[in-house]
């Protein structure tokens, strides 16, 4: 396999950060451990095997609609993220997405023994970068769990504005949206330049 390069590649207080897309063969193990991990407890998917993490991304991989991204600082993968038009996936019922609707999910492997101080803001305004710059996304949705606030938090210091709380499957999600105005004008938008 031939080297490709990144789709996004950016200069952090982290370290360079570059976001590629997933690759169901090489990266299933890697997504599998996340998902596993307590941390990724929202994302309702810590009893999957390898197997079906594989079978997972590849439906990504073969869904028009949808993509999903493995990020690295420093060239060590560090996260893992989708996009996805909320016009077509996941949204269909609860949001009347507008042309240039993104949805977006993140999550940033357990930082181990030795937390990285800045390392998910970063994680996430390089994220928002790939969404905006490298995607072309007007606004970029999110549907977190209402329970989870630490994403909450995040949410907003990238400029998220809640709408509402809808229910999705077995969760209660709290619907957001963030413009690129938004974005520039959030707390996170200068951590990755």
């Amino acid at each position: 396999m031939t080297a490709r390069t990144p789709s996004l590649v950016v200069a952090t207080a982290v370290g360079e950060i570059a976001i590629d897309r997933v690759v169901p063969s090489r990266d299933a193990a890697l997504v599998g451990r996340w998902l596993a991990d307590p941390h990724a407890a929202f994302w309702q998917m810590s009893d999957l095997d390898e197997a079906q993490v594989r079978r997972y991304l590849d439906g990504l991989d073969a869904d028009p609609h949808q993509d999903a991204w493995l990020g690295s600082v420093e060239g060590t993968p560090t996260f893992f993220a989708e996009t996805y038009d909320p016009a077509k996936v996941l949204l269909t019922d609860v949001h009347d997405a507008q042309p240039g609707d993104l949805g977006m999910h993140v999550l940033v492997s357990a930082p181990g023994e030795h937390p990285r101080r800045g390392l998910t803001g970063a994680v996430m305004a390089s994220v928002m970068r790939l969404c905006f710059e490298t995607l072309g996304a007007r606004r970029v949705v999110v549907e977190p769990d209402v329970r989870n606030e630490a994403i909450a938090r995040k949410n907003a210091q990238a400029g998220f504005r809640g709408l509402r709380e809808v229910r999705l499957g077995d969760k209660i999600a709290r619907l957001s949206v963030c413009t690129r105005d938004d974005f520039a004008r959030s707390t996170l938008a200068g951590g990755a330049r």
